[in-house]
C-alpha cells in the first residue's frame, strides 16, 4: 500500500490549521480538493481518519498516519537539502508541546535559539506536563516536555531536571484564614490553573483535606501568578517564577518548607533529523537552569 504524498499533506494541514477550509488555504487548493484527498486516503486504509469537529481531530488510525506524514515531510526536506547542497525551500514546521510554567520560565531561551533559525517555524502546543505525551501519541508534535518517564512508542526520552513548586499566598490572605490552630487549609481559597492541575490538591491531601475549599481557576501562567499576588487565593508556583516575592514579603510560604517537585523529561521522535537534533540541543542547554 503506497500512500500519495498530497493525501498525507492534506491530513497534516487539516490538523495544523484546524479545519478543511483553513487547510485548503494553506495548500492553495479548494476545500473540495482537500475533502477528496482525505476521502481517498480513508478509502485506501478502510478507516475513518478525521473527526469533523472544530478543530478537526484525528482518530486513533488517523494519529498513526499523521505521525508517518510528519516524519516523511521532515526527512524528505532534509534529504533534498543534503542532495542539493542548499537549504530547503520555505521553513520546516516544528510542532512542540510544553507546559505553561516551563514556557514562562526556563524554556524562554529555547525560543531565543529558534528565533535565530531561518529555516523553521515553531508551532507550540501548551499542555500540562502530565498530559503532553498524548500529543506525541497522536502525532500532533514531534517532541514534548513531559512528566512521563515512559517513552511513547517510537520516541526516546531523557531527563531534563526538576521544577519545584512552592505553596504561597499574600500575608493578608494568610492572616484572614489563620485561627488559633494555624492556617485553615479546608477553608482558605485556592487558585488552580485548570482542571488538569492537581498540584494544590496534592498539598491539601497531604494535610488530610479531602473536600476542596473554594477554587478559583486562572488558566494562564502569568495570570495565575497575578491572581496569587492579588490575594485571590493561595497557589503552588514555580520557584523560579517567584523571583524575590518571598524575600521581600509580598508573598509568604505556606506549610514551612513544604513543596512539590515535578520531574521533567524530553521526549522526541526517534529518527535521524538535523532539525530535531537542533531543538533537542537547545532544550538541553536551557534545562541546565532546572534543579537536578
Amino acid at each position: 500500500m503506497q500512500m500519495r504524498p498530497e493525501h498525507l499533506a492534506a491530513l497534516v494541514a487539516i490538523v495544523d490549521e484546524g479545519s478543511f477550509e483553513a487547510a485548503a488555504r494553506a495548500l492553495s487548493v479548494t476545500p473540495s480538493a482537500v475533502s477528496q484527498r482525505i476521502r481517498a486516503l480513508e478509502s485506501q486504509v478502510g478507516q475513518v481518519l478525521l473527526l469533523r469537529t472544530t478543530p478537526s481531530r484525528t482518530t486513533d488510525a488517523g494519529a498513526v498516519l499523521l505521525r508517518l506524514a510528519r516524519q516523511q515531510q521532515l526527512l524528505e526536506r532534509e534529504v533534498l537539502a543534503e542532495l542539493t547542497g542548499s537549504p530547503p525551500r520555505g521553513r520546516t514546521p516544528l510542532p512542540l508541546a510544553v507546559n505553561a510554567d516551563s514556557l514562562a520560565t526556563w524554556f524562554v531561551p529555547v525560543l531565543g535559539e529558534c528565533a535565530r533559525w531561518p529555516d523553521v517555524t515553531v508551532r507550540l502546543h501548551v499542555e500540562d506536563q502530565d498530559h503532553s505525551a498524548a500529543l506525541l501519541r497522536s502525532g500532533s508534535v514531534l517532541a514534548a516536555v513531559t512528566s512521563d518517564p515512559e517513552p511513547v512508542q517510537g520516541c526516546s526520552v531523557e531527563r531534563l531536571g526538576t521544577m519545584r513548586y512552592l505553596p504561597v499566598a499574600t500575608p493578608e490572605l494568610v492572616r484572614r484564614w489563620t485561627t488559633g490552630r494555624g492556617v485553615d487549609w479546608a477553608a482558605m481559597p485556592v487558585v488552580r490553573f485548570n482542571t488538569k492541575d492537581d498540584l494544590q490538591h496534592r498539598l491539601l491531601a497531604s494535610r488530610g483535606v479531602d473536600a476542596p475549599p473554594p477554587v478559583h481557576v486562572v488558566p494562564s501562567s502569568e495570570g495565575f501568578l497575578a491572581a496569587v499576588r492579588a490575594g485571590l487565593g493561595w497557589g503552588a508556583l514555580p520557584e523560579e517564577q517567584l523571583g524575590d516575592d518571598v524575600a521581600r514579603g509580598r508573598l509568604v510560604r505556606l506549610g514551612g518548607r513544604e513543596h512539590v517537585d515535578v520531574p521533567l523529561y524530553w521526549q522526541r521522535w526517534r529518527l535521524r533529523s538535523a532539525v530535531v537534533d537542533r531543538i533537542t540541543d537547545a532544550v538541553r542547554g536551557a534545562a541546565g537552569s532546572l534543579r537536578p
